[in-house]
């Protein structure tokens, strides 16, 4: 990706659900001012989840989910069903279709959102083919949601619609940077960036890339380095910079050689706040103390590349915990949106940094845990507690950033 694009993960997520053939990638195409969905009058043609990034005015980088139908059916409708219910999970703004004679299924679903506080906006799609002010009487009498009427084949309605997401963007969607209070314009920010076998040649991995455009656009100072050129790289500096941002592995050797008074953190630990819950994170890698081989450990990570040498992972993570409990304790690997409904198993589960994720989805996984009495950490904070016999810097509010 480019310097200047937006990754998806960071972008607004506005899924749309409902009944299969209520003109769901109608709306989408309508929506995107593209045909970014297959159209058709057979019911169940969108499969999997068509996800379709954009920038729309007032709204900025989006992305639009098109389901497949809540109400498919068979064993592999089940199947589209569950992929439907992971975008949900995902979704920032719901905008539910309203058809046919009974609600019972919409309802369900807005019951579904108001739990998870998504916001909802209802819809009732095909205004040009149906008795659409009788119909939106009816959905506002039973969901107590106010409707827009929309007909993705005229255009009626579009604009209202758009004008309601808007409004209903969550008001902590505008979430503050990664790097939050940690540093300003002109501040010199120093990065140590390895470049192994995870980056390869030519290429920066992703958390890198983010932190660099963000630094730039704080104007801050971004000075880079790898993990060897530490030494030579704080000692071409005029004065020590103001905040240093390592990748994890690097936590022990970078937190020894560092200038007494420039905090520390890293990448990953960066990530899980910006993405989840930090203060739940901080607290649950102390949980790693408690390990013993009869333990269980999840480790779950976004990507679903192949494995490979001295991946952090599924190789260095492993192996650290191991050298701690002993070779007896049970590490089992979730891969993507592959993650275990129960986790009531696990003793720790410990996530990446999920730069392929939204927050909402992180979120949703987070409150999974906290739900079941799991503790959930994350790769920096968790080799972070491995690697230095100190506690991270005090806190002026419970969720804010950690360094060391």
């Amino acid at each position: 990706m480019s310097l200047t694009e937006t990754p998806r993960a960071n972008r607004l997520h506005i899924g749309i659900f409902g009944k299969r053939n209520s003109g769901k990638s109608s709306l989408t195409n309508a929506l995107t001012g593209q045909q970014a969905a297959l159209v058709s009058d057979v019911a169940g043609t969108t499969t999997d989840p068509v996800y379709k990034a954009m920038e729309v005015h007032g709204i900025g980088p989006c992305v639009f989910i098109d389901t497949a139908g809540f109400d498919d059916e068979g064993a592999l409708g089940g199947m589209r069903v569950e992929r439907t219910q992971e975008a949900a999970k995902k979704t920032d703004v719901a905008l539910l279709l309203f058809s046919g004679d009974d609600f019972t299924q919409e309802l369900a679903w807005l019951e579904q959102f108001q739990a998870s506080k998504t916001p909802v906006i209802a819809v009732v799609n095909k205004a040009d083919e149906q008795d659409a002010p009788a119909l939106a009487a009816r959905v506002l009498e039973e969901s107590k949601l106010t409707p827009i009427a929309v007909s993705a084949k005229t255009g009626e309605g579009v604009e209202s619609l758009r004008a309601a997401i808007i409004r209903a963007m969550p008001a902590d969607f505008e979430q503050e940077s990664i790097t939050g209070d940690l540093c300003a314009a002109g501040d010199l920010v120093l990065l140590v960036m390895p470049q192994d076998i995870q980056a390869p040649k030519g290429r920066l991995i992703l958390p890198q890339v983010q932190m660099i455009r963000e630094l730039l656009d704080k104007k801050c100072l971004v000075s880079c380095c790898t993990g060897d050129n530490l030494e030579a790289s704080l000692a071409s500096l005029a004065h020590p910079p103001k905040l240093i941002i390592t990748d994890s592995q690097l936590f022990r050797t970078v937190y020894a050689k560092k200038p007494p008074e420039t905090p520390l953190t890293s990448f990953s630990v960066l990530l899980a706040a910006y993405k989840g819950d930090i203060s739940y994170f901080t607290e649950s890698a102390k949980a790693a103390d408690r390990l013993t081989e009869h333990s269980r450990v999840l480790i779950a990570e976004a990507c679903t590349h192949a494995p490979l040498t001295e991946d952090i992972g599924r190789e260095k993570i492993p192996r650290m915990l191991r050298a701690r409990v002993g070779q007896g304790l049970t590490i089992e690997f979730a891969r993507g949106t592959d993650f275990p409904a129960d986790l009531t198993p696990y003793d720790l589960v410990i996530h990446c940094g999920a730069c392929m994720f939204n927050r909402k989805y992180v979120l949703s996984r987070v409150s999974q845990a906290k739900d079941q009495g799991v503790p959930m950490t994350n790769y920096g904070l968790l080799i972070a507690h491995f690697q230095i016999d100190a506690e991270p810097r005090p806190r002026a509010t419970p969720d804010a950033l950690p360094t060391w």
